[in-house]
């Protein structure tokens, strides 16, 4: 692949890097990257990965842009009120980057769905907010071999890791099993600062990009805990569960799960 004139200077500062260089940036080009979910953690983590030329760009959301959005879920505007989110992320994307091709995904993910809809991307990033889907897309990425990076936000903390597809914890690893029903408030129930999905999800922007390129350590076996309030970022090693019901010794779940009815993406 050769860089056009205007690529060269667009990506020049990724180029010069000699952890990246040209041919770092031929496999972002190159990539496929879905994320699922258009709010709070996927507009700063699809504005990164956009600008960064990921050459396909999938985007999953069947949620529509609320003004309530708008203080933190920052690639949407006030025109995009009542709109569809993937709609407003990929005219945000393709301003800040004609070479991504954004994929959209007007529907919710279900277990009926998910695996095909994954099937073609090289890495999975988890932008949604509520644990029947954290634990759909976990199973589902185990189950197709797919690297996941995971991102969660609530009033003032935030954590990110990654769960790789054959070595290291999964999600079921972290949770074992759902909270019941009611139990964890929303962000929509509890509040969430506006700043803080922008930084988890610059971190799962970043885990997204050095899985792709090889590069440095991931959050795999760690999991990576900011406090906004106190300006903290603590780590706590994740170890594989031997009786994970998933990626375990002796497994017992074989294939997807529904736990109920999934929420919208309101991050």
């Amino acid at each position: 692949m050769d860089f056009s004139e205007e690529q060269i200077k667009r990506y020049a500062r990724h180029i010069i890097l000699p952890e990246v260089g040209g041919e770092g940036q031929i496999k972002l080009l190159s990539s496929k990257v879905l994320l699922i979910g258009a709010g709070g953690l996927g507009a700063p983590c699809g504005y990164y990965l956009g600008a960064a030329g990921i050459g396909t760009l999938g985007i999953v959301d069947y949620d529509t842009v609320d003004l309530s959005n708008l203080q933190r879920q920052i690639w949407h505007g006030t025109a995009d009120v009542g709109r569809y989110k993937v709609d407003s992320a990929k005219d945000s994307i393709e301003r800040i980057n004609p070479d991504v091709n954004v994929v959209t995904y007007k529907e919710g993910i279900n277990a009926a769905n998910i695996k095909d809809i994954i099937k073609d991307y090289d890495v999975v990033i988890d932008a949604t907010d509520n644990f029947p889907t954290r634990y759909l897309i976990n199973d589902a990425c185990r189950f197709m071999k797919k690297p996941l990076v995971y991102g969660s936000i609530f009033r003032f903390d935030g954590q990110a890791t990654v769960f790789l597809p054959e070595e290291g914890p999964c999600y079921r690893c972290l949770f074992p099993t759902p909270p019941p029903a009611g139990l964890v408030p929303s962000c929509q129930e509890a509040g969430v600062l506006g700043v803080l999905p922008g930084v988890i999800g610059a971190i799962q922007a970043n885990e997204a990009i050095k899985i792709i390129l090889g590069i440095g350590t991931t959050l795999s076996g760690r999991l990576l805990i900011y406090d906004a309030l106190d300006m903290k970022f603590t780590e706590m090693k994740l170890r594989q569960d031997k009786t994970c019901p998933l990626c375990g010794e002796n497994p017992t779940i074989f294939e997807l799960i529904e736990y109920g009815d999934l929420c919208e993406f309101k991050n």
